[in-house]
């Protein structure tokens, strides 16, 4: 399952489900969650429901309701039988919320994305997605709700960039998702007027080893893709570095094009190489 884009719908908008389909993001989030008032819950459920029955385009995942709020189980009535390809489990705190989750599931499977740092406790729980890496399509984090939880005026400097705290949280989410080897997915980018300023902080993210992103505008959905899509040139260099460690078996370190190349960056290559067709 290709996740380097996936775009947020409000699942009271159904008029607006065909034309996120048509984007190109790998995969739409149907959200009965923060997007959706109380009393168009039911709509919004009945929405995706008529959506997952029918011959529909593109992967899609939907946001259930947090586990504690009385909401999840009337959510997973309406759209298990639609068959989703996945569930984006908000306000999750660890592997035992997804175990929770699991449990509600009963003998369905389906791939989990926990948004895995909106409250306080669910920082001290990112190392523990491991257990259940097997259930997960990948991990993913948020930068609104965790200062509103605590309290903090804002997660964000005035230049746009994240406070200290809200780095670190990053970073704990970027690396709880590859200890439980599974995909990163790096948090919304909230202006859909700034697509330069996008276009770096997709670069940001792949560069420091995410390697999808959520979207909340079809507008966003071409640079995303792009950003997380190697290049021809990308793709030249990791055939080279692979062909060149198959040609020297058992070397752990030896010259490309006048650089030291070691085992990490063959490491590299190999992702580089499983990502696919270049751009």
């Amino acid at each position: 399952m290709s996740l380097r884009s996936l775009l947020f719908v409000p699942a009271d908008r159904p008029e607006r489900f065909a034309k996120a389909a048509a984007s190109g993001a790998d995969a739409l989030i149907l959200d009965l969650e923060d997007s959706v008032a109380p009393e168009k819950k039911d709509a919004g459920r009945a929405a995706i429901a008529e959506w997952l029955a029918g011959d529909r385009p593109v992967t899609t995942f939907v946001r259930i309701n947090p586990l504690d709020g009385g909401l999840t189980a009337a959510d997973l009535a309406a759209v298990l039988p639609g068959k989703p390809d996945g569930l984006v489990l908000p306000k999750a705190e660890g592997a035992a919320s997804v175990d929770a989750l699991l449990a509600m599931l009963g003998g369905v499977r389906l791939p989990i994305l926990p948004i895995a740092t909106e409250t306080p406790a669910a920082i001290f729980q990112l190392g523990s997605y491991g257990a259940v890496g097997p259930h997960l399509a990948g991990l993913t984090w948020g930068a609104e709700d965790l200062p509103a939880a605590i309290g903090a005026a804002t997660s964000r400097e005035a230049d746009g960039s994240y406070t200290p705290p809200y780095e670190m949280v990053r970073g704990l989410t970027l690396f709880g998702a590859h200890a439980a080897g599974v995909a990163a997915i790096e948090t919304v980018f909230p202006r859909i007027d700034a697509p330069d300023a996008l276009d770096a902080y997709v670069a940001r993210a792949r560069r420091d080893g995410f390697t999808g992103m959520m979207a909340i505008h079809p507008a966003q959905i071409a640079i995303i893709n792009r950003g997380f899509t190697p290049t021809a040139d990308d793709i030249a260099h990791a055939r080279a570095v692979v062909e060149a460690f198959a040609a020297n078996p058992g070397v752990g370190a030896l010259k490309l094009d006048g650089r030291m190349i070691d085992r990490p960056h063959l490491v590299q290559a190999q992702r580089i190489l499983a990502v696919g067709t270049p751009r």
